[in-house]
């Protein structure tokens, strides 16, 4: 355990962001399993508009720093280009 003031308050400082970091993933990985989930079903709009809701999930837990902007960019571009391939080519 920490000794000094500082180091306890740290200590309660990371259990409040881990608490928060992991609801942020959570809500995340649920998001991401909506959007697959209607891809697999092959409802381009459905998949569409929880691509949306995705996109800005993700968006938000980077700025608050859950997530690298890389592995949100890569998360959006793997599941763009599903959705894209159930859209009829133009």
């Amino acid at each position: 355990m920490a000794h000094s003031v500082s180091a306890q308050k740290r200590v309660r400082q990371n259990e409040k962001h881990r608490l928060r970091n992991r609801a942020w993933k959570s809500r995340v990985r649920n998001s991401i399993k909506r959007v697959q989930s209607a891809v697999d079903s092959g409802d381009a709009d459905q998949a569409a508009a929880r691509y949306r809701q995705m996109q800005k999930l993700l968006d938000r837990a980077v700025a608050k720093g859950v997530f690298h902007k890389n592995t949100a960019s890569r998360a959006k571009a793997r599941l763009g280009k599903r959705i894209k391939k159930l859209s009829p080519a133009e």
